[in-house]
């Protein structure tokens, strides 16, 4: 049993080392558990996390995101989990049609990168466009980032080796927010799922993050999705977010919350007087999240940092 664990070390230790070149910065591990967890459970899953990508033509972005996938498939993960704001922005009163169009045809031009993986996304804040001459414009607000994101909705739910996703939309009312019908539905769906399952809800807006409190940004309804899950005490709930830019990790009535750092980091800009490093935004580099998901309903949850 000794050897067993040991060798499950060296491997956890070895797969760190893949991408040790990218960067000078070592993984930062954000969930107690990892591949040296007393109860030894069996991994099932293995997910990456990209969030805030904010793609542009600008500071060589396209050529440092291509990097930064290919460190994230030496992972060799399941699948993709992407938070939102895929492009630099499209929210903007400022910003025209023509601008719009011209950042998702560099998505389009870039999700290659992602073939032979599946990809499951988030609406983020700055993907929407807000400002078209109307709202029957096919253009305009949520359905057209949807389509252009190959969603099956702007929010939804999926299965994978005894896992439950719950996948939300942040952009409503208040800004992060859960309007009425969704509502219904989370709570239909926790009601749905058996009594002791282990989730993965992923939504842009922090649900409940440390990071919030000096700079704001988290959901306004926190109180009613936080009080939601506590109905629900049997299942294993984590929360992945982004947003923020920033990285953090709280723990509320059981439920883990894990707000990941962003793939761009300064928006792929070199940073500001308030950036603890180049590139960073803060005290937070740019880079990725891959979580580690466990027949036992723990997760572990470890940043990597990049240096592209």
């Amino acid at each position: 049993m000794e050897e067993i664990k040991n060798s499950k070390r060296r491997q956890f230790i070895k797969d760190i080392g893949l991408v040790a070149g990218a960067s000078a910065l070592a993984p930062i591990i954000l969930s107690a558990q990892s591949c040296t967890n007393k109860n030894e459970s069996k991994r099932v899953l293995r997910v990456a996390h990209v969030t805030d990508i904010h793609m542009s033509d600008d500071n060589d972005a396209p050529n440092r995101f291509k990097k930064c996938i290919a460190d994230v498939k030496k992972h060799n993960v399941d699948f993709f989990l992407n938070g939102g704001d895929t492009i630099m922005a499209a929210d903007y009163g400022n910003i025209t049609r023509e601008r719009v169009l011209e950042q998702w045809k560099l998505w389009d031009e870039l999700k290659g990168e992602f073939k032979g993986y599946e990809m499951y996304s988030c609406l983020g804040n700055h993907d929407m466009w807000w400002a078209a001459p109307d709202k029957t414009d096919p253009m305009h607000g949520k359905d057209y980032v949807i389509k252009r994101m190959e969603m099956q909705s702007r929010y939804y739910s999926f299965t994978k080796k005894g896992w439950y996703f719950i996948v939300l939309d942040s952009n409503n009312s208040s800004a992060g927010s859960l309007d009425q019908e969704q509502r219904t539905w989370l709570e239909n769906e926790l009601n749905r799922i058996p009594k002791d399952a282990s989730v993965l809800v992923m939504s842009h807006y922090p649900i409940l993050a440390v990071s919030t409190i000096p700079y704001g940004g988290s959901h306004t309804d926190s109180k009613y999705i936080t009080k939601l899950f506590y109905k629900h005490p049997e299942k294993k709930i984590h929360c992945i977010s982004g947003h923020m830019h920033l990285l953090d990790t709280a723990v509320y009535n059981n439920v883990n919350y894990y707000c990941n750092g962003s793939l761009s980091g300064f928006w792929w800009g070199e940073g500001d007087k308030d950036s603890a490093g180049k590139c960073w935004y803060h005290e937070t580099p740019p880079g990725y999240s891959i979580i580690d998901f466990f027949e036992d309903g723990s997760v572990s949850n470890i940043y990597y940092p990049h240096g592209y």
